[in-house]
Order: C-alpha cells, then structure tokens, then sequence
C-alpha cells in the first residue's frame, strides 16, 4: 500500500467513523435498553447514507488496488484531488461530466 493509499485509508475510516457515530444503538442488538433507542439521534440522513457509500467504495478501491485511477477515463486522479476528497471516484477533467456525483 502506498503512503497516499494509507493516508487516504485512515482519512476515510476517521470520517466513517465520526459519520457512523451518529447512528445510534445497532438494531436487533439484544442488549440494547429500549432507553437506549429514545435517547438515539435521528435516523441519519441521506446525505450522509451517501458520503458512507461513497468512503465504503474508495475503501474497497483502496483494498482491490484500484485507488488514484479515475473510474471514467483511467488517468490517474491526482494527488491534490486525491488528499482534499479521498473518497473522489472521478478526476477534476471527468468530474465535470457527472455533476449530481462530486
């Protein structure tokens, strides 16, 4: 794995991790307190279902080795893209082709 590929990772998990806070107790989790469930934060966001999908993806490109490559051209992204959006699956060329993605 490569220094980007690993600064890239631990980025990613740390706003996993931060975003998935905020999901409350585990559903069907046996030990929860149903105190538990009414002091829970609302159900998150779509915005926020979409930026995990979207770390979860670059975490999966980052493991298959397929990190840096846009997905539409196959050019490399750059490492300026690549460090101010990590989970980026377009470089900035191609990226203005798909305007409702990034």
């Amino acid at each position: 794995m490569s220094l980007i590929e690993a600064e890239a990772r631990e980025v990613l998990l740390r706003r996993r991790r931060s975003l998935s806070d905020h999901d409350g107790p585990p559903h069907g989790d046996p030990a929860a307190r149903w105190s538990d469930y009414e002091a829970a934060l609302e159900p998150i966001s779509e915005v926020v279902r979409r930026e995990l999908a979207d770390i979860d993806a670059a975490l999966t490109r980052i493991a298959e080795g397929r990190y840096g490559a846009c997905q539409s051209c196959g050019g490399p992204m750059g490492l300026q893209r690549l460090r101010a959006l990590p989970e980026a699956r377009y470089c900035l060329a191609c990226s203005g082709h798909y305007p409702s993605v990034e």
